[in-house]
């Protein structure tokens, strides 16, 4: 059966949302409803407003600064979609923090990037075996 642009709904997070405009533009379709809070604790709430189940989502989200804060975002709405039953769930990271600091720079200097690609690789692989998340990055 032949997917259409109906079986699938884009999401932006906090970081991104002119490009997740555009990119739903181009598109012709309108992004998915969600809200994104922070409580003045500094946790984050998700909520999403359009059925998802059985769709496939995509999550634009970058980990720019705040990096922390836009990753923890990232994998609360995955959660979420998760919880929504979606189909599929694909991250979109256009710009993935840490990635600059992938080279030794001086002796006894820890690769940053190794402990930031041990949590993503740890929950690629817990995201996929229990919410069926696929992550995608590039570098411009």
């Amino acid at each position: 059966m032949a997917r259409t642009l109906n079986d699938f709904w884009i999401f932006a997070g906090n970081s991104n949302p002119d490009l997740a405009t555009k990119i739903g533009e181009y598109l012709n379709m309108p992004l998915g409803g969600a809200k994104l809070s922070t409580f003045s604790d500094g946790e984050i709430q998700i909520e999403i407003h359009d059925n998802v189940r059985m769709k496939d989502v995509f999550i634009i989200q970058s980990t720019c600064d705040p990096v922390n804060k836009n990753l923890m975002e990232l994998l609360l709405m995955i959660d979420a979609m998760k919880r929504a039953s979606a189909s599929r769930i694909t991250a979109v990271i256009p710009y993935y923090g840490y990635a600059r600091q992938d080279k030794k720079v001086a002796p006894r200097v820890m690769i940053r990037v190794a402990p930031a690609r041990v949590i993503m690789s740890a929950t690629s692989l817990a995201l996929m075996g229990t919410l069926g998340a696929t992550f995608l990055s590039w570098r411009a």
